[in-house]
């Protein structure tokens, strides 16, 4: 029997956020928290997975997707607002123990989400989700850089071109070995949204506040060390956002996290999906208790 994946909203802090929820809700809960420049989208083919034994939620950040996108001068984008709205939509739905499943924007958003509660985190999937300063690849993060050392006009025009179609589609089929597995639909979709009105300055704000993370990565390590949650980091290694370096740092603060380095770029589950998704379930079967 094929499994519902229901499609629904619930209001957060007078904000619509879409959601994706698929599973047993008597089962243990994950949490996917999705990146940049995507939504629970990317998700797709992975929920209908889980949910034969897992009851799953996916979120739209704020700003992303289907949920709600007030523009920048209506609404602060930080990431810790958005964690903020994410604990807020969690409390709505009486979800207080969960994995966390965090790619690209969504580990800031989990990793602010375990230190805060790490009672609440029951274990972390990392896929291209970065916790360390070794996974930043310096050819791409430096235009990044600039803009938040400096808003100029120069700086900004550089940054902007990471919202262009071309730019997203770099970040889905670089790395794979078979462009043609990707489905365009990937980023002709986040390029739709992302192009809203006034979307683009939701952008920047959230570009700029990335500068916020990589200061509570001790916080982050301290959590690892001290609560030492089943990790497991299944990494497109390929991917010149966050290199696999950022993968294999987690076994500094968690000498038992399980790494696997897949062929694969920044999006894995568009070319490895069935690899990756068997790794999920085969962490998640041995660390959750049903």
């Amino acid at each position: 029997m094929a499994t519902t994946v229901h499609h629904r909203y619930e209001t957060v802090q007078g904000r619509q956020l879409f959601y994706r929820e698929a599973g047993n809700a008597d089962a243990p809960t994950i949490v996917l928290l999705h990146g940049f420049p995507t939504s629970s989208f990317m998700f797709r083919g992975l929920i209908p997975i889980l949910a034969e034994r897992y009851h799953v939620i996916a979120p739209d950040h704020l700003g992303f997707g289907l949920s709600d996108a007030p523009g920048a001068d209506e609404f602060d984008y930080t990431f810790d607002a958005l964690t903020g709205l994410t604990k807020g939509l969690l409390d709505r739905l009486g979800v207080t123990r969960y994995a966390l499943y965090v790619q690209d924007y969504g580990a800031p958003i989990g990793w602010r989400l375990a230190v805060d509660d790490p009672d609440a985190v029951t274990a972390v999937i990392t896929q291209n989700g970065n916790g360390y300063d070794d996974g930043f690849v310096e050819d791409f993060w430096k235009t990044v850089w600039a803009y938040q050392r400096e808003g100029t006009a120069e700086t900004e025009q550089a940054i902007r071109g990471a919202l262009s179609l071309d730019a997203i589609k770099w970040q889905y089929v670089t790395g794979v070995a078979d462009e043609s597995a990707v489905s365009p639909d990937t980023w002709h979709h986040d390029h739709q949204l992302v192009s809203r009105p006034g979307n683009d300055l939701v952008q920047l704000a959230l570009f700029r506040d990335y500068a916020t993370n990589p200061p509570l990565y001790p916080s982050l390590h301290a959590y690892l060390r001290e609560q030492r949650p089943p990790l497991l980091a299944v990494w497109g290694k390929n991917d010149l956002i966050f290199g696999p370096a950022g993968a294999e740092a987690f076994a500094r603060d968690l000498p038992d996290a399980e790494i696997h380095l897949l062929d694969g770029g920044h999006f894995l589950l568009e070319s490895a999906l069935d690899e990756t998704a068997a790794l999920i379930v085969d962490f998640l079967d041995r660390n959750l208790k049903a």
